[in-house]
């Protein structure tokens, strides 16, 4: 006769048990990890343009900071222009472009910016000509005038009162894009211009000028790198409560210069090294 097999009610429920166990354990971790690993912060810049409009912020390196971030010229006024065959290169234009591109990244990094000129159509364009426009206008949505003292004045006005309604304390800058024009055979490099006695413009201006050294080091091997940090009787310097920078992204009727404007990934170049450059400034602040 076969033996009846006999079974162990104590074992099999213990093993149950422990198959239960297990399960929710790793359902609670699960429902745990959906609470602390959220999704990254995501803010809609218009003035960016459909194409790079979603920001997203990767973190908070620049939490604290304020920049009014000024691009030169714009509205009645191009600023300095050069030439590429049949092709108009126009300052005001690749200063905006540069300036969308940086203020975005200090964005993505905590920031709070302020565009103080502001094109509502352009957007970030990865065009090697960028079409010239008298649209421009001044925060929040002023017109530009012809007359320079009064433009300038313009935008300080929106600076200052900007800075004042923000609190004078913390980390503030207001950092300002030119393109030169000079000979056409006078290649520069980026350089900048800080009001005299301010030690903190001096220190920025240097830092961010030491960091596209460097970035030019590692970039292009042998290059050399020539810019200039320098005082500056200007307006802009003057006037504004912030600390002032005053940067020139080269000259626009070189064609080696024309380079690191018409070509859109050089503008994003730039606009990266400048916000590194700003990123250790700020934490030398701090």
């Amino acid at each position: 006769m076969k033996k009846r097999q006999s079974f162990n009610i104590y074992s099999i429920s213990s093993a149950a048990y422990l198959i239960l166990f297990f399960l929710t354990t790793v359902c609670a971790k699960g429902q745990e990890d959906k609470k602390t690993v959220s999704a990254p912060k995501v803010i809609t810049e218009p003035l960016f343009g459909n194409d790079f409009g979603r920001v997203e912020i990767i973190d908070q390196r620049l939490k604290g900071a304020i920049f009014y971030l000024v691009s030169g010229h714009g509205g009645p006024d191009p600023g300095a222009m050069g030439k590429i065959g049949s092709n108009i290169l126009c300052e005001d234009e690749y200063a905006y472009d540069v300036t969308l591109r940086f203020g975005r990244e200090l964005l993505r990094h905590g920031a709070k910016v302020y565009f103080i000129v502001r094109d509502p159509h352009d957007g970030i364009r990865n065009d090697l000509y960028l079409r010239s426009s008298k649209d421009e206008v001044c925060y929040p949505d002023l017109e530009i005038p012809l007359n320079q003292v009064q433009r300038l004045k313009q935008r300080v006005d929106a600076i200052n009162t900007l800075y004042r309604n923000e609190g004078n304390s913390g980390y503030r800058r207001c950092i300002e894009l030119h393109v030169d024009a000079r000979d056409t055979k006078k290649n520069i490099d980026i350089f900048f211009y800080y009001h005299q006695g301010s030690k903190n413009g001096e220190r920025l201006a240097s830092i961010i000028r030491n960091s596209i050294e460097r970035k030019y080091q590692l970039k292009q091997p042998g290059r050399g790198y020539n810019g200039e940090v320098s005082t500056r009787n200007l307006y802009m310097l003057e006037k504004t409560i912030p600390t002032a920078l005053f940067i020139e992204l080269g000259n626009i009727n070189h064609a080696r210069d024309q380079q690191r404007l018409i070509y859109e990934n050089n503008r994003q170049a730039l606009a990266n090294w400048m916000c590194e450059g700003v990123m250790e400034d700020f934490q030398n602040f701090r």
